[in-house]
């Protein structure tokens, strides 16, 4: 089974192999569900395969060309079950698909919620380290908050995961 982790680690390269973070360093975008897995890994003490192959995989069907029914064929149906509680509506507008984060997090899957815990806080010790060049302090605390907004809607599922999130969110608020 780990052998699925370097297959989903291969696959989410590939898909992602065109596409940069925005932070100012432009880092590969795969750095960033590596980042995931790695929260949920190393500093939560989440073990689960499926879990850790669908924060890997959680952006390939939003971000890529990459359909459930392909994740499914590869990685079996709970990982692309996952992937897809995780994956945007993209035809809905930004602030839409802002706004279901936090109105449908409460519902999503325990593993869900976790990989979602640990997305949200890769995007902020990234925005910490290399925020987008472009982005206001402003526009960095309204995603902080937006971000707070979706884990409180998770509240009680990882108790260690979202200690993690508290605290770099914290630093967020005193750096």
């Amino acid at each position: 089974m780990p052998s699925l982790i370097i297959e989903a680690a291969n696959f989410s390269a590939i898909k992602h192999q065109h596409q940069r973070r925005k932070g100012i360093d432009q880092a590969p975008y795969i750095n960033h569900p590596l980042a995931v897995a790695n929260i949920l890994a190393n500093e939560a003490d989440i073990t689960d395969i499926a879990t850790l192959c669908a924060a890997i995989l959680h952006d390939v069907v939003e971000d890529t060309q990459t359909g459930i029914d392909e994740l499914s064929a590869v990685f079996g149906y709970e990982i692309a079950q996952i992937v897809q509680e995780l994956t945007d509506d993209k035809s809905l507008e930004k602030s839409v698909r802002k706004q279901r984060q936090v109105e449908f997090a409460a519902t999503k899957s325990f593993k869900a919620k976790c990989v979602k815990i640990a997305d949200k806080t890769s995007n902020l010790r990234d925005l910490l380290a290399c925020p987008p060049a472009d982005w206001t302090e402003e526009r960095k605390n309204e995603y902080c908050r937006w971000a707070l907004s979706v884990v409180n809607q998770m509240r009680g599922t990882h108790e260690q995961l979202e200690e993690i999130f508290d605290q770099t969110l914290a630093k967020h608020k005193n750096g």
